[in-house]
């Protein structure tokens, strides 16, 4: 009988190490593991233009089509296999295209509000939050949207202002308390992140009665 796919939740502010830390998970399990993160679910606004969906509020929780993603972990736990969407960030919308993905033993969720929702949380089987230093998480969207994400540095600095740094405060810092473990500075943490690895690697190996 095959072991019900073991779900763990990577949370944490923009900025906060949390994509490092689920892709160095997913490099220590390349082939049992599979990344789903919350930003693929983003609604797509088609009947906007671009110049309306860069102003939307990207980083509150009902930017995001949720139950989707809720309803694809689901399917995964099942290990039945899902078509997840694509998420474009320099057009803000959702492409047509989707990706379809093969159900796996470890299924890695990662993304901003992903402890906000109590039913996405009740399908985790872990929950890491990665705390970060605000300075240091504005540095490094700061770099990332300029670089990968085209955007200008007084475009990134008014949306963290206006939406990103207010919505982390209502939201995000909030959840922090749902977390089973808390790890500063994510992917950096090299002692955690080995640790992390030591337990998932006991609980797929080693059969359910692991604790």
């Amino acid at each position: 009988m095959q072991q019900t796919p073991y779900v763990i939740g990577v949370a944490g502010g923009t900025g906060s190490g949390k994509t490092t830390l689920a892709n160095n998970l997913l490099d220590a399990f390349t082939d049992e593991a599979l990344i789903l993160s919350h930003d693929y679910y983003y609604l797509p606004h088609d009947d906007m233009t671009l110049e309306e969906r860069q102003k939307l509020n990207y980083d509150h929780p009902n930017a995001f089509e949720t139950d989707l993603m809720i309803r694809d972990v689901q399917k995964l736990r099942s290990f039945e296999p899902i078509d997840r969407p694509q998420y474009s960030f320099v057009e803000h919308t959702r492409l047509t295209e989707t990706v379809h993905v093969e159900p796996k033993p470890l299924v890695i969720l990662e993304g901003i509000l992903l402890f906000e929702n109590q039913a996405l949380l009740d399908l985790m089987d872990i929950k890491v939050y990665v705390d970060t230093d605000a300075d240091i998480r504005l540095i490094r969207r700061l770099l990332r949207d300029v670089k990968e994400r085209g955007r200008s540095l007084d475009s990134v600095i008014n949306q963290y202002m206006n939406t990103v740094k207010p919505m982390h405060e209502q939201f995000v810092e909030p959840s922090k308390k749902n977390a089973d473990i808390i790890i500063p500075e994510g992917g950096q943490n090299q002692v955690a992140l080995q640790m992390l690895i030591d337990r998932l690697d006991a609980m797929l190996h080693r059969g359910p009665g692991v604790q």
